[in-house]
């Protein structure tokens, strides 16, 4: 554990609890003077002293985790950059804000958010009257960005339904896992499976329950895998409803559709966890060395599947590699963003051209590896593949994706796919940032934005080979 100065913090709880200096040291088996300069940022935190405070105050231990703070930063940094805010503000100042004060500095990330809802509202409503003044933004699907941010918060790891889900899983009878959960839920729930004899009569819907007649429609171009996995997301509704609706009230969605979104995460989540359940999961996948083909062979299901899973195994007291997991096309849209750390997916103009997610599509169906360097100096090995998806007939319009797996360098060992890479070597390492727009990077010949809060070096006489040289902050 980093030295952390926590004075501000300290403060904070006593105010809280409304208790003295003299009363919280008692608490806690302290001195006076010491709580005294722990509170004036003169001592640093202890962990015996953290372990106390959790002890009798219940403080979240991961409260003060280095992940958490760089998440913080990022968010801070991207939000702080915005050129109508009028200042430049230097890391460290961000970092004080988020080691003292980190309720007013995710507050300032929400209005923020908030403020650029606002922006995308404004931007759609005049496109749709024909007023073209603010064309130049994209209008984001808010519901969406606030789900992602709903899941972001807990690292990707839903507790709750991940234990139940664990549960179910060992109560189900040996063998295929789609036959047990049909027998499941006509046994529990009266409900019965129909897959009609072609897609056609099904429509579009993968999955489409009818709760009058207790009759649940699976398409049936998918695989027994792709149905297990929507018959466990209807078993969540129909089992988990309490549950999922408790974890939504915790938070304030600022709209209908946002809570809807919410819960179909969340019953999505409890699929994938009842498929794979937790610990058979984390055990195979630390046996074989996260080597997602075998993972994916043992378990019957695909490699985004596969991925996605192991970005959410952060159970405390078992936790397996800390991933970050992306989906993009080929237009360099991300359609899922799924973080257990701290690596800050921009919300800005777009991902780095340098990242070999993008280079997978010209490698279809291999996995690629990639040692990265972050403009904070920290580094990431990243795998990816591209996936493929196809269903209809010769004229159908297929789909095809890129994902990503991630985690910081200083887990790449326990990976199969860091065999033969120099982990040691700064300079194998390629340097990218989270998107052009908020990335410092000062002669990047992949640039396609002017990073914001930067003025643009313009000189007539003078021609650059990287695109938008910036100069330093005012």
């Amino acid at each position: 554990m980093k030295k952390a100065f926590i004075g501000v913090r300290l403060k904070r709880l006593r105010e809280e609890r409304g208790l003295t200096q003299h009363a919280l040291a008692a608490s806690l088996g302290l001195s006076l003077s010491y709580l005294n300069q722990l509170e004036n940022n003169q001592r640093p935190l202890t962990v015996p002293v953290l372990l106390k405070l959790n002890a009798a105050y219940g403080l979240d231990v991961q409260a003060f985790s280095e992940d958490d703070e760089a998440r913080l930063i990022a968010d801070l940094k991207e939000a702080l950059a915005d050129p109508a805010i009028g200042e430049t503000i230097a890391v460290a100042e961000l970092r004080e804000v988020t080691r003292n004060m980190p309720a007013i500095g995710r507050a300032l990330v929400s209005i923020h958010r908030r403020y650029r809802n606002a922006l995308d509202q404004a931007s759609a409503l005049a496109a749709r009257l024909g007023d073209d003044r603010l064309s130049g933004a994209s209008a984001l699907s808010t519901p969406f960005e606030e789900v992602r941010d709903f899941f972001y918060a807990r690292h990707n790891h839903v507790a709750d339904l991940d234990n139940a889900a664990e549960r179910i899983a060992q109560e189900l009878p040996h063998g295929a896992v789609a036959n047990a959960l049909a027998e499941r839920l006509l046994a529990r729930h009266g409900v019965r499976i129909r897959i009609p004899e072609t897609e056609s009569a099904s429509g579009t819907a993968q999955r489409d329950y009818d709760d009058r007649a207790r009759m649940l429609w699976l398409s049936p171009v998918l695989s027994g895998a792709q149905r297990a996995f929507q018959m466990a997301t209807q078993l969540a509704f129909l089992e988990q409803a309490d549950t999922m609706e408790a974890l939504v009230s915790q938070r304030d969605f600022t709209t209908p559709d946002a809570r809807k979104l919410a819960l179909i995460g969340l019953a999505n989540y409890f699929a994938g966890a009842l498929i794979l359940p937790y610990e058979a999961y984390r055990t195979a996948a630390e046996a074989c060395r996260y080597d997602i083909d075998l993972l994916r062979q043992k378990f019957g299901v695909g490699f985004e599947t596969a991925c996605h899973r192991l970005s959410t195994l952060q159970r405390p007291g078992a936790l397996g590699v800390p991933f970050f997991f992306i989906r993009v096309d080929r237009a360099g849209n991300i359609s899922k963003r799924q973080s257990a750390t701290d690596f800050h997916f921009s919300r800005i103009g777009g991902t780095c051209p340098l990242w070999n997610v993008y280079e997978a599509f010209s490698q279809p169906g291999r996995v690629l590896t990639q040692i990265t360097r972050m403009p904070d100096e920290r580094a990431y090995l990243w795998i990816a593949r591209s996936v493929s998806r196809r269903r209809g007939g010769y004229h159908a319009t297929g789909k095809t994706f890129a994902v990503a797996l991630g985690c910081d360098i200083r887990h790449a060992s326990r990976l199969v796919y860091s065999d033969g890479l120099d982990l040691g070597n700064p300079a194998a390492a390629t340097p990218i940032g989270a998107g052009c727009k908020i990335c410092e990077r000062p002669a990047c010949p992949q640039r396609a934005f002017p990073p914001v809060g930067r003025p643009v070096m313009i000189d007539i006489r003078r021609s650059m080979f990287a695109p938008y040289s910036a100069g330093g902050a005012d």
